[in-house]
């Protein structure tokens, strides 16, 4: 049997980022605020999970679609250097590629989001060929995702018939609406990765621990992601905790999605739940070290080796 070329295919939004850092808060008026430092950088929830689990050594290949421009050019450039494969990506002269402009505090950020190609991707543009090639797939950015959302289903029971398996990282619903088919995603997901607030409002409950069982089913596991206090974990009727660590955090910018990226590393190695989440607490929060959600992503051996220590 032919061993698959990839270990995870990633499907999800791609844009560059502005972070401006700074304790400040924007205000109209042509009032004028000075920030700490300002960073462009590559943005998107996917493309950061995909650059974390390359950078802890998994062969990741990336589904998504930019326009022809300088944005474009430069976040296709930014998944190469890291190792992440770009053939799937689709280059449309039609549209502009995203941008989000993030205000970053030391524990907490705004964000502004031109749409662009991020909504543009279509289900008829994925080469169905790539599913052939893997072993797990990933999406992000669910509620992003506007051409493609109705045809999610599809895409992961195809998934499903390839013999992979799936996770899901909705990420925040600027509608709120906190639907749009997601449950019919969800019956095809094998790791749904919200974060608390996601969590709470996808399942219409303010208990966290309430809402993972509402949620989970035995095929499915949950992690919620809790900033600071860690990730609690729903699997087959067991909840695992796990705190985050310390570290001096400069910008929190995507420590969901390197989470996302150290839980799937467990998965794929076929860790118990318990190693895993703490594994992705790990990943989540070394990752907060720099501006931006790439530049501090812990390689495999810093993130053993602080489990190690925190095993010690």
């Amino acid at each position: 049997m032919n061993q698959p070329d990839f270990d995870v295919i990633v499907v999800g939004e791609l844009n560059a980022d502005l972070i401006l850092t700074g304790d400040v808060i924007p205000a109209f008026g042509q009032a004028e605020k000075l920030i700490d430092d300002a960073t462009l950088t590559l943005g998107s929830s996917s493309a950061i999970f995909a650059c974390g689990a390359a950078r802890l050594g998994l062969r990741v290949v990336f589904i998504g679609k930019v326009g022809d421009d300088e944005f474009g050019h430069f976040v296709i450039a930014q998944l190469q250097a890291r190792h992440v494969d770009t053939s799937g990506v689709i280059v449309d002269p039609s549209i502009k590629t995203g941008l989000s402009v993030i205000l970053s505090q030391p524990h907490d950020r705004a964000i502004l989001t031109h749409l662009g190609s991020i909504a543009a991707l279509r289900y008829a543009e994925i080469d169905q060929r790539l599913l052939a090639r893997g072993r797990h797939l990933h999406l992000g950015s669910y509620f992003l995702l506007d051409a493609l959302r109705p045809d999610i289903p599809i895409l992961f029971a195809a998934a499903h018939r390839h013999g992979l398996t799936t996770s899901l990282d909705t990420n925040y619903d600027p509608a709120e609406v906190w639907d749009g088919g997601l449950h019919d995603v969800l019956a095809h997901t094998d790791l749904f990765l919200p974060n608390e607030t996601e969590l709470q409002a996808i399942a219409h409950l303010d208990d966290i621990p309430s809402a993972l069982a509402a949620l989970s089913t035995d095929s499915r596991l949950i992690a919620a992601k809790l900033g600071p206090d860690g990730a609690l974990v729903y699997s087959k009727g067991q909840i695992f905790r796990s705190p985050s660590v310390a570290v001096d955090v400069v910008d929190t910018t995507g420590a969901g999605d390197s989470f996302d990226a150290g839980f799937i590393y467990g998965h794929l190695a076929g860790w118990p739940v318990a190693q895993t989440v703490r594994f992705a607490c790990i990943c989540g929060a070394l990752s907060t070290r720099a501006a931006g959600g790439t530049r501090a992503q812990a390689t495999l051996a810093e993130a053993l080796a602080m489990d190690v220590a925190i095993e010690e």
